[in-house]
């Protein structure tokens, strides 16, 4: 016999699924699946994470076993290299984290991610979301369209940090994510430039 919920139970449910809302908005407007495929993404994008401010959400060497969606809250991604995090990016409301790396492949973390404050967040195992995209042939083509523009955002990062100067690079940063200078501390946005906090204060004036 199927047991039966109980109110509060049931409360619960429902609230849970109401902050779900903007993960379901996520999945048809800004990935552009269809009402098929970001049901069925959402039928088993149920694990909620919650963050106080220096919680790591992975650490280095932890294998990655679940793709977030964060629902509110800031995160750095950050190499530690010789006791001096290196950070390599950020993640913050309405977007998708996880040590990418580790969950393709199924190895350990190279770096660490950090809430940089108070984060929720949702998650779908590494096991669910790679059964889906055998099943959804649409839902696998635009998993594999982020991963390629991942990567060429990547490689024109590079490519910044080598060839061009710390006002330029702010500025294409600026061009890119202008949000990013309101969502993350100012000397996190500099480690990620490549450059000291007194630098970046400066090119910004």
């Amino acid at each position: 016999m199927k047991r039966r919920q109980s109110p509060a139970s049931q409360i619960r449910f429902c609230r849970f699924t109401e902050k779900l809302s903007p993960l379901h908005h996520f999945l048809q407007e800004q990935l552009h699946l269809p009402l098929e495929e970001a049901n069925a993404l959402l039928r088993h994008w149920q694990k909620p994470r919650s963050l106080k401010r220096g919680e790591f959400l992975t650490r280095k060497g932890q294998v990655e076993q679940h793709l977030y969606y964060i629902l509110e809250g800031t995160v750095v991604i950050f190499y530690d290299i010789e006791e001096n995090e290196q950070v390599v990016g950020f993640g913050y409301a309405d977007t998708l984290i996880c040590s990418f790396p580790s969950f393709i492949r199924n190895r350990p973390s190279d770096y660490y991610i950090q809430a940089l404050g108070a984060t929720e967040l949702v998650g779908i195992t590494h096991t669910d979301f790679y059964c889906l995209l055998e099943q959804h042939p649409r839902l696998e083509s635009t998993w594999r369209q982020m991963v390629e523009e991942a990567l060429l955002g990547r490689i024109e990062r590079e490519i910044d940090l080598l060839t061009v100067s710390p006002r330029e690079r702010i500025q294409r940063l600026l061009n890119r994510s202008q949000h990013i200078f309101q969502l993350i501390p100012h000397k996190y946005i500099a480690s990620y430039l490549r450059m000291a906090p007194e630098t970046l204060s400066r090119n910004m004036k």
